[in-house]
């Protein structure tokens, strides 16, 4: 289990600061106004209402003893470089900012933060991937260039085995499993001898590129 504190609790930080507690991470959530933090309280460890702004603010919260620290706005970008500066100042190990453009960016790299991230433009990215093939049920990104991917089974594939259809060889990727259409069962690293069957859904990793080949 990690521990996180997230500062700015907007739409994005609102629900990154649950999901990471849904996960079973301990999540400290920290905003200036009452009213969000109060509606955050009881749905992760911690909820402060507090000016992230002040130095002293972040040591009394101990930020550097949490694993990450995540600047979860962007809207107002001198708060957000100045409260990552301070992060990395006092120690934080790892600090993720939410990015806004691309001089923003290069900003928060030059002052040190680990990670930057675009919500909005990743979940494009996203719903791109989605629905630029109609095989493509789910995804998730590893690196910029390979992912794991919930396909359906082609209906080339279906009827043969996963050694006959040589997936490795042929295709490049890799079947971490297989589900049936409604999920009520899952085959977790098939056999070579697994015929695919009409209507499997496959979780496949590989380079991206192999991957668009199933869609």
């Amino acid at each position: 289990m990690d521990s996180f504190v997230v500062i700015g609790l907007g739409s994005f930080g609102m629900s990154l600061a649950r999901e990471l507690y849904r996960m079973g991470h301990e999540v400290l959530a920290v905003d200036k106004n009452e009213d969000v933090v109060h509606r955050i309280a009881d749905s992760v460890s911690h909820a402060i209402t507090a000016d992230a702004r002040d130095e002293q603010v972040l040591k009394s919260i101990g930020v550097r003893n949490f694993d990450y620290a995540v600047v979860a706005f962007a809207e107002n970008i001198q708060d957000n470089i100045l409260i990552t500066l301070m992060l990395k100042e006092l120690g934080c190990k790892n600090v993720i900012a939410k990015g806004n453009d691309y001089l923003h960016v290069k900003v928060l790299k030059r002052i040190g933060a680990d990670r930057i991230v675009f919500p909005e433009a990743d979940m494009g990215i996203r719903i791109a991937q989605l629905i630029a093939s109609s095989n493509i049920i789910d995804y998730i990104d590893i690196s910029e260039e390979y992912s794991i991917v919930e396909v359906g089974a082609p209906s080339r594939w279906c009827g043969k085995s996963i050694r006959q259809i040589d997936v490795r060889a042929k295709y490049g990727i890799n079947i971490l499993a297989v589900k049936n259409q409604d999920g009520s069962a899952i085959n977790v690293s098939p056999e070579p001898d697994y015929i695919i069957r009409r209507g499997d859904v496959l979780v496949v990793i590989g380079a991206n590129d192999d991957i668009r080949q199933l869609g």
